[in-house]
């Protein structure tokens, strides 16, 4: 129970450096958006659309970059979420045997 508390203490902190490089990123371009929980591309851009490099190169790549940064954030909620539930699991079995 000590390495699976210690290891959600060690996602919880990898999970606020995740939500300050959001932060960071929704600060550069104000096309971006402010959430922190939406991909980019689920907000309107406005003016051209900017479906490759040839259209905006600097914000197609801010947004690509925020985009895999988010999926990192979401992959670190999942095994933030399985880790703490083997927890539960075991600090409940611990208890009740």
């Amino acid at each position: 129970m000590v390495f699976g508390t210690l290891f959600l203490i060690f996602l919880y902190l990898i999970l606020k450096y995740i939500i300050a490089w959001i932060t960071y990123y929704n600060k550069l371009d104000t096309r971006l958006g402010d959430s922190t929980w939406r991909f980019t591309y689920d907000y309107p851009v406005i003016g051209e659309r900017d479906i490759s490099d040839l259209d905006d190169k600097n914000f197609v790549r801010l947004r690509r970059k925020k985009n895999k940064i988010i999926l990192i954030m979401y992959s670190v909620i999942f095994i933030f979420f399985i880790s703490s539930m083997s927890l539960l699991s075991k600090f409940l079995l611990f208890f009740f045997n």
